[in-house]
């Protein structure tokens, strides 16, 4: 269908021109069906028409569209402030921005002028603690130029559902959408060593760990995997501040060996490339999803070894670049 303006023009059939030209649109064609043909809603073509009878023109007016209330040099102050505050929620930044700008300002608006100012809410990342004192440790710590060894704790994962479920808004209480858990799930502590040479022995136990057990472990695998992996070339041991670790009689035992052990900075799980090698190995516990105890160590042991040269290499070549980051933050948390 063929659409005519009054002075006999021809309009042509696309919704760009139809906005240009459905205030001239001649009478006795309905506004259902100009919208149809020209694939445009009927409030639309009515809003067009409507604003050519009252003004005569189809161009919106100048200022008639929605100002901003808050300008550039307010969001600047706005941006000012919630990089001052980044703890601050929507609502605690709302009653500052009415009293600081003077105006009524609703919480949508202040979420949306955070936006506009090019920030976005995002989850904190969560990072441990450190104090002055640790935070010097770690920074002295550093400036320094390793058998790394850590535990860590595995759980059986219950249910076929991993993090993530595929469903729909309706489908929240449906059982198959539910990821199972218990109260207290069967669980193993894993002890482990690596080098950039080679991955050390895997020693894996049920319970809690202490002093004596410790040392036992050390006599069993750490002895054996430091010869194998250096070959009696020099290196430096690596263990954090369990309370197993530092012990009387476990730091007798390791002076007795003759064992050199690095001096390491409470709460820092971010300078041990081992910690990375957990994270791998969890992940795919989560993906293969062992049902029992048995299944469970069968599967640490399996991902344990199948852990390539290349990718201890990287890990622990990345240890400098931790280092040096550090020391700019002048031993603060960084990122691992």
């Amino acid at each position: 269908m063929s659409l005519r303006s009054q002075d006999g023009q021809r309009i042509p059939n696309s919704p760009i021109a139809a906005a240009k030209n459905s205030g001239a649109i001649s009478e006795g064609v309905s506004q259902r069906k100009i919208a149809k043909s020209l694939k445009l809603s009927s409030s639309t073509v009515h809003n067009i028409i409507q604003r050519f009878r009252e003004s005569g023109t189809i161009s919106v007016r100048k200022g008639q569209s929605q100002k901003t209330i808050l300008d550039a040099r307010d969001l600047r102050a706005l941006r000012w402030h919630c990089i001052t505050y980044r703890n601050a929620i929507v609502m605690e930044i709302t009653p500052w921005a009415q009293e600081y700008f003077q105006k009524t300002l609703l919480v949508n608006t202040i979420h949306r002028a955070i936006r506009r100012c090019r920030l976005k809410l995002y989850r904190s990342k969560k990072k441990p603690y450190l104090n002055m004192i640790q935070k010097r440790r770690r920074f002295l710590w550093a400036k320094k130029t390793v058998l790394w060894s850590d535990e860590s704790k595995f759980e059986v994962l219950f249910g076929k559902l991993g993090r993530n479920v595929i469903r729909t808004k309706k489908d929240k209480e449906n059982p198959s959408c539910n990821q199972l858990s218990v109260q207290k799930p069967a669980s193993l502590m894993v002890w482990g060593c690596m080098s950039a040479c080679g991955m050390g022995s895997l020693h894996i136990w049920k319970g809690t760990i202490n002093a004596e057990r410790y040392i036992q472990v050390l006599e069993q695998h750490m002895l054996p995997s430091r010869r194998r992996l250096f070959q009696g070339r020099p290196c430096i041991f690596q263990h954090d501040n369990a309370r197993p670790h530092t012990a009387s009689i476990t730091t007798s035992w390791l002076r007795r060996r003759r064992i050199r052990v690095l001096k390491w900075p409470a709460c820092s799980p971010d300078l041990s490339p081992i910690e990375n090698i957990w994270r791998v190995i969890k992940r795919k516990m989560r993906q293969r999803r062992p049902k029992t105890v048995e299944q469970l160590e069968a599967c640490i042991r399996q991902e344990w070894d199948n852990i390539p040269i290349p990718k201890l290499e990287q890990l622990v070549s990345s240890v400098p670049r931790h280092l040096q980051t550090v020391i700019k933050r002048r031993g603060d948390v960084t990122q691992w």
